[in-house]
């Protein structure tokens, strides 16, 4: 999948695609030297922690789309395949 990149999970459009609009978007964005353009492939991710407390980033692919209602790019996703970071790294991926 495509670079990884900082998302809020709770800022949706109307179909439920993430809208690719907060500051730590941006700031991965242009760390990583990305222009968005429809169909560009991304990892996503939120800040989350386990059960055990410690950091455990939520992670989801997404592929990029513009919102011409709203007029901006937002990341269409499959939210069954929200996982945590400990998930993917044990091979364990939920299904």
């Amino acid at each position: 999948m495509g670079p990884r990149i900082y998302v809020d999970l709770m800022k949706t459009d109307g179909k439920r695609r993430i809208r690719l609009i907060s500051e730590g978007t941006r700031r991965d964005l242009a760390a990583q030297h990305i222009e968005l353009r429809g169909g560009l492939a991304l990892r996503l991710y939120a800040d989350d922690a386990g059960t055990s407390g410690k950091t455990d980033d939520l992670v989801v692919d997404g592929v990029v789309e513009f919102n011409s209602e709203l007029g901006e790019w937002v990341a269409a996703i499959d939210w069954q395949s929200l996982r945590h970071q400990s998930d993917s790294a044990a091979g364990t991926e939920k299904t």
